[in-house]
């Protein structure tokens, strides 16, 4: 299934496809205070709408994640692996996908503190 997305003024857009069946709850210190609820995706899966224009990156401690951003609303629709070697994934923040209801699905914690 395609699923549409963006954050929150509208500025990043993109759709995601695949078998949205669980979700992640990271606990590492920039998914907990975001509050994301996470999917994770072949990178390949993921398509990027628009220009990119305006689209921020963080990345912290091993640099491993890229976390992007809207520089405009500071919404933080997804991140991706920061490498370009080997298969690619992209964290998906549900929250930002349209028509999904959370609460519907199930949720695996994760414990990004730990690593």
């Amino acid at each position: 299934m395609v699923y549409k997305g963006s954050c929150h003024c509208g500025s990043m857009k993109f759709e995601v496809e695949g078998e949205l069946t669980q979700l992640v709850s990271c606990n590492c210190s920039i998914c907990a205070r975001k509050g994301a609820l996470l999917w994770s995706v072949s990178r390949d899966n993921l398509r990027l709408l628009g220009s990119g224009a305006g689209v921020g990156s963080y990345t912290f401690n091993s640099h491993t994640i890229a976390h992007r951003f809207c520089q405009t609303c500071g919404m933080h629709p997804y991140a991706e692996d920061a490498g370009e070697q080997g298969e690619r994934s992209a964290y998906v923040n549900v929250r930002c996908l349209e028509g999904i209801d959370v609460a519907a699905l199930p949720v695996i914690e994760f414990d990004g503190r730990a690593m």
